[in-house]
Order: C-alpha cells, then sequence, then structure tokens
C-alpha cells in the first residue's frame, strides 16, 4: 500500500493498534489486553472463595476496577475507531465485550441486601472475558469456518444418533423395566446418551443377560459415533488453510481489518478491502 492511498488520522491510528495485530503497537495491545483477561478470570475465581474474598477483598476490588476502566476504555476505542460501529456492538465479540464489562457497575447499581445474589450473578459473567482470547488464536478463524462447513452434516448426524437412542432406549426399557431402575422410556433414553458418550455415570445399569448385551452392543457403537464428528471437523479444517491460492501461488493473508467494514482476512498486498472497498 502507497502512502498517499494510505488513510490517516487518529481514529486510523487507534483502528489499527486495536484490530490488528501485525504491527509493533497491535501486537503490544494484544499482549497487554491477553494479559489482563487471564487476570481477571483468576480474580472472579479468587472472589468466589469466601476466605481469600474475605482476607483481601479490598485488594481484588481494585485490580478488578482497574481492569474493568480498561476494558471500558477499550469498548469505547473500538466503537469510534470504525465507521459503522453498530457491525461492532452486535456482533459476537462486541456482545461479549459489553458483557464482560458492566458486571462491575449492575453490582453497584442493583444495590441491596434482597438483590445480592442476583449482584453476584451479574459480577461472575464478567468470566465471560475469556471467550475475548479466541481472538488471540490465529486458527481460530480457520477453525470456524471448518465448523461451519461442516454444520449440515454434523446436525445429520445428531439427528439420527438421537433417533438410534430413542430406539435403543425403547428396547431397553422393553427388556429390562422398572425393577432394574429403566421407569420409563425417557430415563431409557437418558441411560442410552449417557451409554453411548462412554460417560458412563453408573446410577442406571441393566441386570438381564439380554438388557447386558445391548449395553455392551452401545458401548461399542459409542466409540465409532465419537469419532464421526472429530472425522467431519478434521476434513473440513484440513481443506481450509489461512493462506488463500491466486494463480497457483499461495498469498498470505493478514490480521488486517478494515476499518469501515471491519472484514477480515485481507491479502498482505490489498490496498482495498475486498467487501466493502474501503482504502485499508
Amino acid at each position: 500500500m502507497t502512502e498517499q492511498n494510505k488513510p490517516s488520522g487518529w481514529k486510523h491510528k487507534l483502528h489499527e493498534i486495536i484490530y490488528e495485530a501485525d504491527t509493533p503497537a497491535g501486537k503490544f495491545f494484544d499482549i497487554v489486553l491477553f494479559a489482563l483477561i487471564i487476570l481477571s478470570v483468576i480474580l472472579v475465581m479468587l472472589e468466589s472463595v469466601d476466605h481469600i474474598d474475605k482476607e483481601h477483598h479490598k485488594i481484588l476490588l481494585t485490580l478488578e476496577w482497574g481492569i474493568t476502566i480498561f476494558f471500558t476504555l477499550e469498548y469505547i476505542a473500538r466503537v469510534i475507531s470504525i465507521k459503522k460501529p453498530f457491525k461492532y456492538i452486535f456482533s459476537f465479540y462486541g456482545i461479549i465485550d459489553f458483557i464482560s464489562t458492566i458486571p462491575l457497575y449492575l453490582s453497584y447499581i442493583l444495590a441491596g441486601s434482597q438483590v445480592l445474589l442476583a449482584v453476584r450473578a451479574f459480577r461472575l459473567l464478567r468470566v465471560f472475558r475469556i471467550l475475548k482470547l479466541v481472538k488471540f488464536i490465529g486458527e481460530a478463524s480457520q477453525l470456524q469456518s471448518a465448523l461451519k462447513a461442516s454444520r449440515t452434516k454434523i446436525a445429520v448426524f445428531i439427528y439420527v444418533v438421537l433417533i438410534l437412542s430413542v430406539i435403543l432406549g425403547t428396547l431397553m426399557y422393553l427388556i429390562e423395566g422398572d425393577d432394574a431402575g429403566f421407569t420409563s422410556i425417557p430415563t431409557s433414553i437418558y441411560w442410552t446418551i449417557v451409554t453411548l458418550t462412554t460417560v458412563g455415570y453408573g446410577d442406571i445399569a441393566p441386570q438381564t443377560p439380554l438388557g447386558q448385551f445391548l449395553a455392551t452392543v452401545i458401548m461399542i457403537l459409542g466409540y465409532g459415533i465419537i469419532a464421526v464428528p472429530t472425522g467431519i471437523v478434521t476434513a473440513e479444517f484440513s481443506r481450509s488453510s489461512k493462506n488463500v491460492k491466486d494463480g497457483g501461488h499461495m498469498v498470505h493473508v493478514n490480521t488486517q481489518a478494515c476499518p469501515n467494514c471491519s472484514a477480515e482476512g485481507h491479502r498482505d498486498d490489498a490496498t482495498h478491502c475486498y467487501n466493502c472497498g474501503h482504502s485499508l
């Protein structure tokens, strides 16, 4: 990108720091953000331990206020640094950023002993900040694309598993009955799903030889069922790549986000957004 085509201004510089990780400033911002998210989640966990919260409540609260103010400023900066702020505000990460920022403020707005439990629940929403970590994983978008491409196959597979669970659960209900704990078809379906997923709580178990034989078949079937969705996603994941082909050559895609529409995944040599045509 030439200097004359490159957008200028403080909003553009702010956008580069916050939304992109290919510049030194952007990398430093991401590292700081990453560390604060981890620290925030640790603080939430520590606050849930009564004796730690009683002994160090002021320190924990002070740290959390500092982190909350930082994330509030980050949220505001993300909104004002793009030309279409509502695209960010109502995006997945925009909603997560908002939800994970407001709990501490809500805990002071909803004051009073009668709402202490609700306040505690609101403050626990801060743990949603951990979802922001996905942005730091380069392969996250690739995995997202793989899951999106395989969603139909997985949906059909789950549908088949549910049908199979109903049939096998009904059979087990007919074979075992109330004496073995299979008191109803829904209970038997619950046992079938638990067995198919190889969880095996052990709260219900077949007693008759025929029931035990059917349980063995379901257990063996469970190993194959677990492997199917894994194979589907893996196949789609191997097809997708962060590099795209252009005329037989591999072209690297960077982390640059469009300041107009927030579209990501631009080529290194791109001067304009592939989605809206805005200058990068």
